[in-house]
């Protein structure tokens, strides 16, 4: 808050529950934005090869960051996450997967339509937007919650993709 001018929007759109924030992810300071605008304790997950750097390895421990071995079917990382989501902790993931994956033609990551519809938590979309350079204006905006309760199938590739796109589309228009 002190480098960035943060304008931070929409925090009254953030359910006193627990939800799954997905936001955009541009750059390497997206999470502590998350972190510090949400008006909650949040865990992140991040890509295991981040702790290759120790200090990033030494901010995942203070955060309780929750890793995942990119490109692979990471099953450590995906029933940690449940098990967060089961004990009604919020959870915030970005996912393109990668910084600017949008821009780089990434294809999507299904795994916070997965988590919504395994665990039937709310999925918070947030948009940030600006110039990622010290004291200069940056907004982070949060949509209203999206309830995909209606889908009950995480294993159902057609629910997965639809639910996904439409994260997407809620990140893109908070853009």
């Amino acid at each position: 808050k002190i480098v960035y001018r943060l304008k931070i929007v929409g925090t009254e759109n953030i359910p006193e529950e627990q939800v799954i924030f997905c936001g955009n992810h541009r750059s390497f300071i997206d999470p502590p934005i998350i972190k510090v605008t949400c008006t909650r304790d949040v865990r992140f997950l991040a890509r295991e090869s981040l702790t290759k750097n120790p200090l990033f390895k030494f901010l995942g421990w203070i955060f309780d960051v929750i890793y995942v071995k990119r490109d692979a079917k990471d099953i450590g990382a995906l029933k940690g996450t449940l098990a967060c989501l089961k004990k009604g902790e919020s959870i915030a993931l970005f996912p393109e997967g990668t910084r600017n994956g949008l821009k780089k033609g990434e294809e999507v990551k299904g795994g916070a339509a997965f988590f919504a519809i395994k665990s039937g938590v709310k999925v918070v979309p947030v948009g940030i937007a600006g110039e990622i350079k010290p004291f200069h204006k940056l907004t982070v905006t949060y949509g209203k919650p999206l309830d995909f309760s209606m889908y009950k199938d995480p294993k159902n590739k057609e629910e997965v993709e639809i639910v996904t796109n439409k994260i997407m589309e809620e990140i893109k228009a908070l853009l």
